[in-house]
């Protein structure tokens, strides 16, 4: 007599034979609770819950992460399509009504507390959250969510690319990402940086003769490098021939500035800064539409001078 191991299934069927246990499953449905939570949401003890708890999670029901001293329980992200339309069918029969109703209700109050706490927390963190984001972050947090604006087939062109730090943050985001730089030390440390992107091309060429193709790019970023350039309107002109119809152009610079606690000459800037109405004319004069210039607004933290975006169409 040959015997038959039980299909995974009738053990999770199991664990759903306790009404707590499908309380606690339809609450966690919704959101993450701790066990303290789900008692009070409950009206259970603690090592009432923590039971069923540990008899869903054995049965792979739900998952945990651990926060401080708390560990915060939510349905399992890996249940199996066997098991997800088991609690789907569960689910849809005990409803909303009756119990479920009430635990939903009284769970509402619980995570009102936590909005609360978080109220509570920016409301006394306002003058420093900028700081503290910043160090929980990084400084590129206010930047990381345009870049899903990037469709993930386009030819991004790094002009100026330097040590390939935007190169770097463009990669992921991008399908190829083309950087082109004059100075073989800088693209030597690009290099080094960008060890193991594979879509990222490293190209030396003057960008007022871009090594790039007609219409090979999608988007072209100039991102302080323009007032290092000798003859701005010639990279615009480069910059329209390179891009697709309908790409576009990102520039990234100064605005017109009379110095500082730095020295232009020192850094070797070719132009002090630009001012609005000169970019919008040489772009206009290279062939772009769509042109918007927006002086940004100044960075406390920073002792450079200010900083302008400009962005613009190839018809």
């Amino acid at each position: 007599m040959h015997m038959t191991t039980p299909p995974p299934i009738l053990d999770r069927l199991s664990a759903l034979g306790d009404e707590g246990r499908t309380r606690i499953l339809a609450l966690l449905d919704r959101s993450e609770l701790t066990v303290t939570e789900l008692a009070s949401v409950l009206q259970l003890a603690q090592p009432t819950v923590s039971r069923h708890l540990k008899i869903l999670a054995s049965e792979g029901w739900v998952e945990a992460r651990a926060d401080g001293r708390n560990r915060h329980y939510r349905l399992a992200s890996d249940l199996g399509e066997a098991a997800r339309e088991l609690w789907r069918i569960v689910r849809s029969e005990i409803g909303g009504e009756g119990v479920y109703a009430v635990d939903a209700e009284r769970a509402r109050g619980v995570l009102e507390q936590r909005r609360l706490r978080s109220a509570e927390f920016f409301a006394s963190a306002a003058e420093r959250w900028d700081e503290v984001r910043a160090k929980l972050y990084g400084p590129a947090i206010a930047l990381a969510p345009l870049l899903g604006l990037l469709e993930s087939d386009w030819v991004v062109a790094d002009l100026g690319t330097g040590t390939g730090a935007l190169a770097e943050t463009l990669a992921p985001f991008a399908g190829r990402v083309i950087g082109v730089d004059r100075s073989e030390q800088m693209l030597a440390a690009a290099a080094h940086r960008l060890d193991g992107h594979i879509n990222v091309e490293l190209r030396r060429g003057e960008l007022e003769a871009l090594p790039i193709a007609d219409r090979e790019v999608d988007l072209s970023v100039l991102a302080l490098v323009l007032h290092f350039v000798v003859e701005p309107p010639a990279v615009l002109r480069e910059v329209r021939r390179t891009t697709k119809k309908g790409g576009r152009l990102l520039i990234l610079d100064m605005r017109l500035h009379e110095g500082g606690p730095w020295s232009d000459e020192e850094m070797g800037h070719v132009w002090p800064g630009f001012e609005a109405e000169r970019v919008e004319r040489w772009l206009h004069d290279a062939g772009f539409q769509d042109v918007r210039v927006v002086h940004l607004p100044p960075d406390p933290r920073s002792s450079g001078p200010l900083l302008f975006l400009a962005s613009a169409t190839n018809p």
